[in-house]
């Protein structure tokens, strides 16, 4: 069964992060939840992501999150697995577990009703990598199918945005310390 064809915009940004990606010697894992397996397949439309996609774990049950991504169990039973935490430690176990340089993750509702008590249409997608990890929540309003549609492209935009930010430190002004600097 095919998830039918990648919409001209997704491929687009899917082509232009793999192109940074091999240009950048760089290489990437998969954490998905709610997108179930979107995402890496959008990645994977593209030849030659194989010099850069290493893997994916589609985590949708909690506990798999915790064995296979290493997600924190206390995390899980306190927030649920639709929160940045468990997003950003999603992206952080595929990154590890995979060996990659990026580790990219979705979890949250896609509906058409909440298992997590969180709103249908809530996302989360974080990136984590040689700077660390971020996250970004959305409400995506739509069926199931428009909200991991759009959840594969707030992932993908994220990673792009992550690599284009500078470094810590870089292009630091005169009056701001440089990262490790005594702030005192």
């Amino acid at each position: 069964m095919s998830a039918g064809p990648t919409p001209p915009a997704l491929h687009e940004s899917a082509h232009d992060l793999i192109a940074a990606l091999t240009a950048g010697g760089d290489t990437l894992a998969v954490a998905e939840s709610l997108t179930g397996g979107q995402l890496v397949a959008a990645l994977t439309t593209v030849p030659g992501a194989s010099r850069v996609v290493r893997g994916a774990v589609i985590a949708y049950a909690p506990d798999v999150k915790a064995s296979l991504l290493a997600v924190d169990a206390s995390l899980l039973g306190a927030q649920g697995p639709v929160c940045a935490e468990v997003a950003e430690q999603m992206a952080r176990g595929a990154r590890v577990a995979l060996g990659a340089s990026y580790g990219l993750a979705t979890t949250g509702e896609a509906g058409p009703e909440s298992a997590s008590g969180q709103p249908v249409g809530t996302v989360y997608v974080a990136v984590d990598g040689p700077r660390g990890s971020a996250s970004q929540a959305f409400r995506f309003p739509g069926p199931r199918s428009e909200v991991q549609s759009a959840a594969v492209q707030a992932a993908l935009h994220l990673l792009a945005d992550s690599r284009l930010a500078p470094s810590p430190g870089a292009d630091v002004g005169p009056n701001q310390p440089r990262a490790g600097e005594n702030q005192d």
